[in-house]
């Protein structure tokens, strides 16, 4: 479905992608791990077209979305939902109004339909009779699950997952991933991860890709992964401190 082509992008004299290949398959889920500040989120960021590359391309359906015009983008941007890596929550909005957001903005939808699509999709993530919460009232892991809901809110082709797992326990982080699976099998939609969350990776991942100092060293499959003797990789992979990759 989408296709990353030689990706650069620099800022100033530092490179964060140095000429990125990936292929994202339709209707799985791609997790992207590295390192923190390996260039996960540029990466991601690239993919919806928050930024343009210095150069390469990135094929949707085949056509180059690098090239858009500002209007093309807003068009294909509608494609894509997003849960951020806070959830990114207003805090001055209920629950409700959270999730019904980009409804708000981009449907002419009646407030009645919308909050009963709000009410579906809330119900989709496990949540029920939350809508009039503020989110200083929920959990880590209820911020998460309203963020999904917010993120497959127009039904989405692509939804993206920025950290997904960041400051939630174990066994929280456990669930959200089953949620992950979960949604992805019901809506059959196409997921992308970036996290260093191994447990979450092994858990949910179709397709699994390293990103290392600007390049793509190592994918496959969780089982290809975790056979692959990329010295790098097993390092990252079981958390070592010895090993070609440097504790600074």
């Amino acid at each position: 479905m989408i296709k990353i082509r030689d990706l650069k992008k620099s800022f100033k004299t530092k490179i964060v992608l140095d000429g990125v290949n990936l292929d994202i398959e339709k209707g799985k889920i791609t997790v992207i791990i590295g390192r923190s500040g390996e260039g996960k989120s540029v990466f991601i960021k690239h993919i919806i077209g928050l930024i343009k590359p210095d150069s390469g391309h990135i094929y949707l359906d085949d056509k180059d979305i690098v090239s858009l015009s500002e209007s093309e983008h807003s068009s294909i941007l509608k494609r894509f939902g997003m849960l951020f890596q806070g959830a990114a929550l207003f805090d001055s909005m209920t629950v409700a109004e959270n999730v019904g957001f980009p409804l708000r903005e981009h449907t002419g939808l009646s407030s009645k339909d919308i909050l009963t699509t709000v009410k579906e999709k809330l119900r989709r993530v496990g949540l029920v009779g939350i809508e009039d919460l503020m989110p200083a009232e929920l959990s880590g892991g209820m911020k998460k699950r309203v963020g999904l809901a917010r993120a497959i809110i127009m039904d989405p082709e692509v939804v993206i997952f920025d950290e997904p797992t960041t400051g939630l326990d174990p066994v929280m982080s456990a669930n959200i991933g089953e949620l992950m699976l979960d949604t992805q099998k019901a809506l059959k939609t196409t997921y992308i991860a970036i996290t260093h969350d191994i447990a979450l990776t092994f858990r949910v991942a179709d397709y699994v890709a390293m990103l290392h100092e600007g390049r793509i060293i190592a994918e496959g499959t969780v089982e290809e992964i975790k056979n692959n003797p990329n010295p790098i990789l097993q390092q990252f992979l079981t958390g070592s401190t010895k090993g070609p990759l440097q504790v600074t």
